[in-house]
Formats: C-alpha cells, structure tokens, sequence
C-alpha cells in the first residue's frame, strides 16, 4: 500500500465515523418530538471529523479537539477554498458540550439544528470530494 492510499483509508475511517454523525443529527430533527439540541451535538461532531478527515488526507496533525475554529484554519491553510465554509462552521463548536448539560444558555430550536445539520453536511460533502478525488483506496 502506497502511503497516498494509507492516508486516503485514513481519512475514510474519520469520514464514515462522520457520516454516522450526520444520520444521527437526522433522526433527531423530523421525529414526533425534535431534539434539537442532541441533533445540533451531531452536527458539530461531523463537521469536526470532516475537517479531521481532510487533515488526515493531508497528513497534517491535529490536537484532540472539538474547537472548529482551529480545525478550519489549519484546514484553510492547506486548502484555501475550503476556509469559507470551515469558517462558517466554526459557529457549531459550542455545539460539542454547550447544549448537552444543564445550565445551558437557551434550548437551541428546531431552525438552528436545521442550519447546523446543512452546514455540517456541506463540510461532510466538500471533503467528501477531496478524500475521492485522491483515488481508490483499494488496493
């Protein structure tokens, strides 16, 4: 294995571990009684295993964080086109322990989780592309 294949399988773990993320951010949005603040959770750990997943495809280190904006700069600085939209998800880092414990500072609502939720997918899709765009992992 070649190690472009052993990175691109790399960043296929984190993207699959991402896009059960996002189908959990699903289930809790349309459902007889919404969670949203569980949804929004999801959302932004997708987005933040998306952007590790792009790291992963480029070999760059990453800390064990949740912080979205440090993902998405050090993201944006190896892949300029995508620091916009890593940008706009910075907004989901409170998202990781914020709204899931008591003492939070509002109830998030069904239109935020749904923003995050199309946010979160976006980050999932545009490094979708890239991971596939390196070429079949199988060997």
């Amino acid at each position: 294995m070649t190690p472009n294949e052993t990175l691109r399988r790399e960043a296929e773990k984190w993207l699959r571990e991402a896009a059960m993320d996002l189908s959990s951010a699903k289930l809790l949005l349309p459902s007889k009684d919404p969670v949203p603040s569980r949804s929004l959770f999801h959302s932004q750990q997708a987005a933040e295993k998306a952007a590790k997943a792009f790291l992963a495809l480029r070999n760059s280190p990453f800390r064990k964080t949740h912080d979205l904006v440090e993902l998405g700069l050090q993201c944006g600085d190896l892949d300029p086109a995508l620091g916009p939209l890593l940008s706009e998800a910075a907004d989901l880092t409170d998202y990781a322990s914020t709204f899931r414990y008591p003492d939070a500072p509002y109830a998030p609502d069904l239109e935020e989780a749904t923003r995050a939720l199309e946010i979160a997918e976006r980050v999932y899709e545009e490094v979708r592309l890239r991971v596939e765009g390196t070429g079949s992992s199988e060997p």
